[in-house]
């Protein structure tokens, strides 16, 4: 009997198959909501108005360029635990949990607040997904989710600070 052949994106990797797979739904998880951040950050960063426009305006396109560099590791990570990732917009509406703002205005503290909870659901999220990992024994990932755990609490703290009153 022949032998069957390996499927193309058949990446080599020591986590069992159920394992990888665990890992892999996590951190596509991880990069839909990512994504959805990133876009709502960009989204909040063209449309902010007010009094301190510059500095937020500022602010959120710093936010947003750190969470777009996370995603082509993210997602990488996923190839290298031998599975596929994200492949359209559909796919990332499909597994995001962070919500869009379609809202014609919001106003720059209400933008602020709304980017802070998004930054601490996210938070969460990779904290589930260290549990994941850490059982799955992927060691790589779960280095890198505490980088991405560090920088989100800290964008959800600087949105924090700068949305206080007095």
């Amino acid at each position: 009997m022949a032998k069957k052949p390996k499927p193309a994106l058949a990446t080599p990797t020591d986590l069992s198959s159920n394992s990888a797979m665990s890992v892999a739904d996590a951190l596509n998880g991880i990069l839909a909501d990512s994504f959805a951040l990133y876009f709502k950050t960009k989204n909040f960063h063209w449309h902010v108005s007010g009094p301190h426009f510059r500095d937020y305006h500022l602010l959120l396109d710093d936010q947003a360029a750190q969470i777009l560099a996370t995603t082509d590791v993210i997602a990488e990570r996923v190839r290298k635990t031998g599975n596929t990732t994200l492949r359209s917009v559909g796919d990332i509406a499909r597994r995001q949990t962070i919500r869009d703002n379609d809202a014609e205005f919001v106003s720059a503290q209400d933008m602020l607040k709304e980017l802070r909870d998004d930054n601490l659901a996210l938070v969460a999220k990779l904290r589930e997904a260290k549990e994941i990992v850490d059982n799955a024994k992927d060691n790589a990932t779960s280095g890198v989710l505490d980088d991405w755990t560090d920088e989100a609490e800290q964008r959800a703290w600087f949105l924090f600070e700068t949305a206080r009153n007095g």
